[in-house]
């Protein structure tokens, strides 16, 4: 498969990457700046050079991914899969009296525009795939059942996700596309924690077998962990 990957530089997205090639998939990795040194991604690169492409792709600005599109489409001539795993989590824990909606934006920016920039651009790609799949990896922070009265920017961004996923999926499933809405759990990342129970490897490898097909989800289900199990809306 030719997976395509958001956020890659760091915590899910970077192990995302690191289980894609680890199972034998042709990888691009955007990341939002390639001027940044990222050693990990580098020593991947390294270690699977005719497997792993790292581009710059910042999912604010969508004359990058249209450029990007572009090369892909000349380069690949398909994709098989994007996971949406860019995000920002902006204003925790502030009370809704002190939120600056500058944060709101700019999540709601990140989090729901740009996966939607990303479907725009790249869909034409993945109709040119046998297998299709769309992962966008949301949080149960945007559920009605998950609601806890904080991280206003994040939930709601996250919500607006889940909801397009299962626009997506309304639109796309009868032309043979899977796409989920994936929380992929409280994991130990830079956003979720040092204290977090969850194991971002394992999450990952989820992920993959999900856009590989190896694990088929109920298709009525919103949101799914990242072992394919459904979750409360």
């Amino acid at each position: 498969m030719i997976i395509l990957i958001t956020g890659a530089g760091q915590g899910l997205g970077l192990e995302t990457v690191r289980a894609a090639v680890g199972r034998g998939h042709q990888v691009i990795a955007g990341i939002r700046n390639t001027a940044t040194e990222n050693e990990q991604l580098r020593e991947l690169q390294n270690a699977f050079p005719e497997m792993l492409n790292v581009i710059q792709m910042d999912v604010n600005d969508e004359s990058v991914i249209r450029k990007a599109k572009t090369i892909f489409e000349e380069q690949f001539g398909s994709i098989d899969a994007i996971i949406n795993n860019a995000g920002i989590l902006l204003a925790r824990d502030v009370p809704i009296e002190e939120l600056d909606f500058a944060d709101v934006e700019q999540s709601m920016m990140t989090n729901l525009y740009g996966p939607m920039k990303m479907v725009k651009h790249f869909l034409p790609l993945l109709h040119q795939s046998t297998s299709p799949c769309i992962i966008n990896v949301s949080s149960e922070a945007g559920s009605f059942s998950g609601a806890y009265g904080g991280d206003y920017p994040y939930a709601l961004s996250k919500s607006g996700l889940t909801y397009f996923s299962a626009q997506l999926r309304k639109a796309l499933t009868p032309q043979g596309f899977v796409v989920y809405a994936v929380h992929p759990g409280w994991i130990r990342t830079t956003m979720g924690g040092d204290q977090a129970p969850g194991d971002p490897k394992d999450a990952a490898v989820g992920l993959i077998r999900l856009a590989e097909r190896e694990v088929l989800p109920e298709q009525d289900s919103w949101m799914i962990d990242h072992k394919g199990e459904p979750l409360p809306i």
